[in-house]
């Protein structure tokens, strides 16, 4: 293992020593650096938390910030946040107008943030729960309930955020991030295995000539592992999964992000988007935003997904919301 670290086990918190001293505008409740929030809440704004584990920067905590999210509960390398630490975040970012809890499907995060509810309700905090399932490779069509949340939440955290900012009551952001869910989809490629500080060994392995499609952030199993092929055509298997749910007839407008998982270099990145462009292009679409780079990594592991919103008139102006936070500028357009 080569890695800038120093003992192991404090891995994560020296991480967010380093945020907490680079950006002054983010803050920790309490004592406990893992309760990450914005340093000025918004009165009577719904406040949007989210959480997850470390390892998958800038996911979770790096879209703290104007126009997006209040608040995160942050897990050690691949371990949810505890219902205790949601709480407390809870209790910060609360102005009032109620929270929404905003994170992926994963049985550790959906038990804690539960907890977390349940335990606000009592203390008189109102919260709901979107929850992202935009991984069209962890189930099939019919059983979406089961998908994983992965890059794709990045544009719930948009429309969300967007719409928090304009003071819209908790119901109404949770409607337009749950439309905002049911229409994003997502499909991801693995080329080589992250190695988690802890552990100190690859978390899997594969080929030096083989490709998985379908894995997940962590190294979930994906769907077919095989001889690496050249990009256009890697892309368009993966596209395919990815039309295969959504039709342009008559709702062309899309936002499509393309995540490097950690190792890939942005020139690659920028292939993926010239093939995907060309194949949104030929099936209808009209590409209205893009998104190129590090969404939601995985340590070291060499790899890419593609996410695609299927826009509406609702949906457009809200991801055209100009957004600002230590890890994610976006200018508005």
């Amino acid at each position: 293992m080569k890695k800038f670290i120093n003992n192991p086990e404090n891995f994560v918190d020296e991480m967010l020593e380093g945020i907490y001293l680079a950006h002054p505008e983010v803050t920790h409740v309490g004592e406990d650096l893992h309760c990450y929030v914005r340093t000025t809440p918004v009165k009577g704004k719904v406040a949007i938390v989210t959480g997850g584990g470390s390892g998958h920067l800038p996911l979770f905590l790096g879209y703290v910030g104007d126009n997006m999210l209040d608040g995160a509960g942050v897990g050690g390398v691949f371990q949810s946040p505890s219902s205790e630490q949601v709480l407390e975040v809870t209790r910060y970012v609360d102005q009032g107008a109620g929270v929404l809890y905003l994170y992926g499907n994963y049985s550790g995060d959906l038990m804690n943030f539960d907890m977390a509810g349940e335990l606000a309700d009592l203390e008189g905090i109102e919260t709901a729960t979107v929850v992202g399932r935009d991984d069209v490779a962890s189930s099939v069509v019919g059983e979406e309930h089961k998908r994983r949340g992965v890059a794709g939440i990045v544009f719930l955290y948009k429309v969300a955020g967007a719409a928090a900012s304009a003071m819209k009551p908790l119901a109404e952001v949770v409607r337009l991030t749950e439309k905002a869910s049911a229409r994003t989809r997502t499909i991801g490629v693995a080329l080589s295995p992250c190695i988690v500080p802890e552990v100190g060994k690859p978390s899997f392995e594969i080929g030096a000539d083989e490709m998985e499609i379908g894995m997940g952030i962590h190294g979930e199993p994906g769907i077919t592992r095989k001889k690496l092929t050249p990009a256009d055509a890697l892309v368009d298997e993966m596209m395919e999964r990815v039309l295969a749910e959504q039709s342009y007839d008559t709702e062309k407008d899309v936002a499509v992000l393309i995540n490097g998982l950690g190792a890939t270099p942005l020139e690659e990145l920028y292939v993926i988007y010239r093939r995907t462009a060309q194949v949104l292009e030929k099936a209808g679409a009209n590409i209205r935003h893009v998104f190129i780079g590090e969404y939601a990594t995985s340590m070291e592991m060499a790899g890419a997904s593609i996410s695609v919103l299927q826009l509406d008139d609702e949906l457009e102006p809200l991801i055209a919301v100009g957004a600002n936070t230590p890890f994610f500028k976006h200018i508005a357009r």
